[in-house]
């Protein structure tokens, strides 16, 4: 559960200017809230299961613009590869470090 949680926050981060005002309220208040589904009904006025279809909703489609554009993994495979050059920086290895970064210029 905690990784999905993990990677919807990521998501969102990614492309919540792509969502609407009402998905990126029903999914702030849920994710980095922690309200429940009941506590986002009673504050919006809106039904339980009206809250529970729009951020499945909002996830799904997170999870599709992922699949498209993928800035999601794009980040984590610099964020590894920023891991390695630092490794090697320490221990001074050149040739390494010019692989890693010809790899990051690839990576889009």
């Amino acid at each position: 559960m905690l990784e999905k949680t993990t990677k919807m926050n990521m998501l969102y981060d990614f492309y919540q200017t792509l969502l609407t005002d009402k998905q990126r309220e029903y999914m702030e208040l849920y994710y980095y809230e922690d309200y429940s589904l009941g506590e986002i009904a009673t504050e919006t006025n809106v039904s339980r299961q009206a809250i529970y279809d729009n951020i499945k909703r909002t996830e799904q489609i997170l999870m599709n613009y992922e699949e498209k554009l993928q800035l999601y993994e794009k980040f984590l495979q610099r964020e590894a590869l920023l891991v390695e050059l630092a490794q090697q920086l320490t221990e001074a290895n050149v040739a390494q470090l010019q692989s890693y970064i010809q790899q990051i210029k690839n990576i889009d």
